[in-house]
């Protein structure tokens, strides 16, 4: 039997993290791996249209794995979709986006290298969320988590100038 020591995770997160219909649980945090990476699946239900809004971020690559279901996400204005055994590599910089649109749950497993974000982001996600108890979430505390982990909102194109 292999013993967990300083070495070695096994399945370190009980959590799952629930934002908006999404479902996370954090299986390597940058704690865990000195900062090289952070790993997390993700439950993206069926249906779900944009659970997270278009975005990007400079200092970190997301590769997504495809465990069940087909996830659809959009990089830089093109889609792609996701399925079991396939991976999608998103560069740094690349604006991208996710959804579901299919009948059935898909699963995906993330990894993000450097673990620039980890349960905390999520956490202090929730909370900005939580605290409009039910209505929209005040946009410049969403920003300012964002902000601090990254994290930049893409912004729809400006309407062309008369």
């Amino acid at each position: 039997m292999v013993q967990q020591n300083e070495h070695i995770q096994l399945n370190p997160a009980e959590e799952t993290i629930q934002v908006g219909v999404t479902q996370l649980r954090f299986l390597v945090t940058g704690a865990e791996s000195n900062g090289s990476l952070a790993t997390f699946e993700m439950v993206i239900p069926a249906g779900a249209k944009n659970p997270a809004l278009p975005h990007s971020h400079d200092a970190y690559e997301e590769t997504i794995y495809g465990v069940e279901g087909i996830s659809t996400w959009t990089v830089n204005g093109v889609p792609v979709e996701l399925g079991p055994g396939q991976v999608l590599c998103i560069a740094r910089g690349a604006v991208h986006g996710f959804g579901n649109h299919g009948d059935v749950d898909a699963k995906v497993l993330t990894i993000v290298t450097p673990a620039k974000i980890g349960p905390e982001f999520f956490h202090e996600l929730i909370a900005v969320i939580s605290a409009a108890a039910g209505g929209p979430p005040d946009g410049a505390k969403m920003m300012e988590v964002m902000k601090r982990y990254g994290i930049k909102p893409a912004l729809p194109p400006s309407p062309p100038s008369s």
